[in-house]
C-alpha cells in the first residue's frame, strides 16, 4: 500500500492539559513576527489587528499558544527590539486596546498569548537614556546604563575590546567623552542590572502585561543582563562566532539566574500558569539547563537542535544530550527549527525539493520528541528563505554595520547580493530579512492577501502556490501535514512531554477514503507516558519508540527497507508497506502506531 499524509478525518481531541504537569510542558507554540504576519489597517506592515483577524488560522493549525514579537513603542532600529516605552503599543501596530482585544480573542479560541520582553537594553529614545545623555558624566542618571570612560590618554579608545553582535565595537562615544555599552546596535544601550531601579522597573512592566491577561513572556537575551565584574577584555576578535560555544564575559554570567528567580516568583504569584521562556545562549546543554531549574524559568530555547545538520548521528547526539540536561533539573526540553533570526530550514537543508522534503521530515521528527515545540510563522507553509532581496529593501541593522572588504576568493557568509556578496561581517551577517518576508494568505500575486497596500518587504512572485488558501485541503501540502501532525500529537499516546500528556475523547477512526490509518487509543486524563527508546536501525535511519508510538527518519538520499515497526499513521512522503516491511523514502519521516 502507499501511505500518505491526510488533510482530514483525524481524531478530534481535547486541548485540555492535565492538571498536574503544566500546559507548557508539551505545548506547541507559534511565533508571530508581527510586522510580517498580517496587515489589518492596509499600510503594508503587519499589526495587532491583523494578528487578531488571522487567529482562526492558528486555532485550526492546532497550536496551543502564540508568541508575539515586540509591538511596543520603538524607533524600529532593530525591528522593535529597541524599546522606548514598554507599556504602550507603537502606533505602527495599533494601540493598547488592540493588544487587549487580541489577548481576549486568543483566549476565546483556546490559545494562550506570550509576549516578548527586552530587558538587556532599551532604545536610545527611552526616557532613561535621554535623561542620561542630558545629565553628563558621573550623574546618577547614567548609572542605569553601562557608561564608562575610554582608555588612552585622551579616553579616545573604547573601555574594552568587546564587539557588538551586529559587528563593530560594542561601545559608542558620546560628545562629552563617555562611552556606553551596546552589545547590539548603537541604538540599543545596555542596562546596568546592578542598579535597583532597573529591576524594579521590569518587575512593574511584567505586572502591567500580566494584569492585561498575557500568559507569559519570551525573554530576549535572557543570558545577557549581567556582565563579568570589571568588564574584562576577551582578547579575540570575531566574538559573535563564539556565542553559545565558549564562555564570554558579557553572556551567561551566573548573576542572571537571580533575576530569573525573582521573575519566577512574580509569575507564580499570578493564577493561570503564567510562564517565562529564555532566549539564552550557553556553551553547553548543562549550562542552558540552569535557566530552567525548578525555581527559575519554565522553558529555554534549544538552539543546538536548530543548528544541527541533517545528519543522523549529530541529531541523535543533540536529542540525547538535550533530554538528559533538562531531565537533570526536572524541566521539559524545547525544540525549534526556525525563527526570525535564522535562515529558514527549508533553505538550510539544501533548498528546492530536497530542502522541502527534509524540512517536512524534520518537522515530524521535532513534533514526535518529548517536550514542547516552537513553530515559526510560515514554516507550516514550507516557505523558503528569500535570498535575492535587493540591498535597498533590506532593513536588518546588521546589514551595513561592521562589514569589512572581502578578500578575493573568500566565501560569502550567507546567500545575498550587492554589499552582502562583497563584504564579510564581523558580527551577524545582516541577512535576516530573508526569513521575515510577509506571509502569503491567498491570491495569485503579491501581496497575497497580506494586506491592502503591498508589503514592507517584497514577496517573491512565485509564492501563490504556497499560500494558506492554495494549500488548504490539499492532502500533499505542507500546511495539511502540520495540521495532521498537530492533531495526531494531541490524540496519540506517547507524544508530548513524558510527564504531562494530553487527553483525548471520542476519537473515531479516520475515514476509509483517506490514506491515514485510524488513530490508536486515546490517552486518559492524567496518564503519564514514559520516555523514548532508540532502536537499532540501518545506516542513515533514526528509529525510536514511545508508548504506543514509533518514529522513523530516513536521512539518506536513497530509500531504505526495514521491518515495519507498526501501522503507519502519518508520513512526510508516501510510504510503501505490505504490513511486514516498509520502504522508507529518502529524506522522510513516518509516524507509526504500535
Amino acid at each position: 500500500m502507499t501511505h500518505e499524509l491526510t488533510a482530514s478525518g483525524l481524531a478530534s481531541a481535547s486541548s485540555n492539559p492535565t492538571t498536574s504537569g503544566g500546559w507548557w510542558r508539551d505545548a506547541v507554540i507559534y511565533q508571530v513576527y508581527v510586522r510580517s504576519f498580517a496587515d489589518g489597517d492596509g499600510d503594508g506592515i503587519g499589526d495587532l489587528r491583523g494578528v487578531r483577524e488571522r487567529l482562526p488560522h492558528l486555532a485550526r493549525l492546532g497550536v496551543d499558544a502564540v508568541w508575539l514579537t515586540p509591538f511596543y513603542v520603538s524607533p524600529q532600529a532593530d525591528g522593535g527590539y529597541d524599546v522606548a516605552d514598554y507599556r504602550a503599543v507603537d502606533p505602527l501596530f495599533g494601540d493598547l486596546s488592540d493588544a487587549d482585544d487580541l489577548v481576549r480573542a486568543a483566549h476565546a479560541l483556546g490559545l494562550r498569548v506570550i509576549v516578548d520582553v527586552v530587558p538587556n537594553h532599551t532604545s536610545e529614545q527611552h526616557p532613561w537614556f535621554r535623561e542620561a545623555l542630558a545629565a553628563g558624566p558621573g550623574s546618577p542618571a547614567r548609572e542605569r546604563y553601562l557608561f564608562r570612560p575610554g582608555r588612552g590618554a585622551d579616553g579616545g579608545r573604547p573601555p574594552n575590546d568587546w564587539e557588538s553582535v551586529f559587528g563593530g565595537p560594542a561601545w559608542t562615544r558620546v560628545p562629552d567623552g563617555d562611552w556606553y555599552l551596546h552589545l547590539f546596535a548603537p541604538e540599543q544601550p545596555d542596562l546596568d542590572w546592578e542598579h535597583p531601579e532597573v529591576a524594579a522597573e521590569f518587575a512593574s512592566v511584567l505586572r502591567f502585561w500580566l494584569d492585561l491577561g498575557v500568559d507569559g513572556f519570551r525573554i530576549d537575551v535572557a543570558h545577557g543582563m549581567v556582565k563579568a565584574p570589571g568588564l574584562p577584555d576577551i582578547g579575540r576578535g570575531a566574538q559573535a562566532t563564539l556565542i553559545g560555544t565558549e564562555p564570554l564575559p558579557f553572556f551567561d554570567q551566573d548573576g542572571v539566574h537571580e533575576i530569573h528567580r525573582s521573575w519566577r516568583r512574580l509569575l507564580d504569584s499570578y493564577g493561570g500558569e503564567r510562564i517565562g521562556v529564555a532566549e539564552a545562549w550557553a556553551p553547553t546543554s548543562e549550562r542552558l539547563a540552569l535557566y530552567v531549574r525548578p525555581d527559575e524559568l519554565h522553558q529555554a530555547f534549544n538552539f543546538r537542535f536548530l543548528n544541527c545538520p541533517w545528519d543522523p548521528a549529530a541529531m541523535r547526539t543533540v536529542i540525547d544530550e538535550s533530554l538528559a540536561a533538562t531531565a537533570s533539573v526536572g524541566a521539559p526540553t524545547t525544540w525549534v527549527l526556525s525563527n526570525h533570526d535564522v535562515v529558514r530550514h527549508v533553505t538550510r537543508y539544501g533548498g528546492g525539493p530536497r530542502g522541502l522534503a527534509r524540512a517536512r521530515a524534520a518537522a515530524l521528527l521535532m513534533l514526535a520528541l518529548p517536550g514542547s515545540a516552537y513553530v515559526y510563522q510560515g514554516e507550516e507553509l514550507g516557505l523558503p528563505e528569500v535570498t535575492d532581496l535587493p540591498d535597498e529593501a533590506r532593513r536588518d541593522p546588521a546589514f551595513r554595520r561592521g562589514r569589512i572588504p572581502r578578500q578575493a576568493g573568500s566565501p560569502a557568509s550567507a546567500p545575498g547580493s550587492g554589499e552582502a556578496a562583497d563584504a564579510e561581517a564581523t558580527g551577524q551577517d545582516g541577512l535576516r530579512d530573508g526569513c521575515r518576508i510577509p506571509l502569503p494568505w491567498c491570491g495569485e500575486e503579491p501581496p497575497y492577501g497580506f494586506g491592502g497596500a503591498g508589503s514592507w518587504l517584497p514577496q517573491p512572485g512565485d509564492w501563490a502556490g504556497l499560500s494558506v488558501a492554495a494549500q488548504t485541503g490539499d492532502p500533499h501540502s505542507t500546511l495539511e501535514l502540520y495540521r495532521a501532525a498537530l492533531e495526531l500529537r494531541r490524540a496519540m499516546p506517547g507524544l508530548g512531554a513524558p510527564e504531562a500528556g494530553r487527553c483525548a475523547t471520542d476519537a473515531p477512526p479516520a475515514p476509509a477514503d483517506t490514506a491515514a490509518a485510524e488513530v490508536p487509543g486515546a490517552r486518559t486524563p492524567g496518564a503519564a507516558p514514559s520516555g523514548m527508546e532508540w532502536l537499532p536501525a540501518p545506516d542513515g535511519v533514526l528509529l525510536f519508540t514511545r508508548p504506543g508510538f514509533a518514529c522513523t527518519v530516513n536521512t539518506g538520499s536513497e530509500p531504505v527497507e526495514l521491518p515495519a515497526p507498526g501501522r503507519p499513521v502519518l508520513s512526510s512522503s508516501p510510504v510503501r508497506t505490505d504490513g511486514r516491511t516498509v520502504l522508507l523514502p529518502a529524506d522522510s519521516c513516518t509516524w507509526w502506531a504500535i
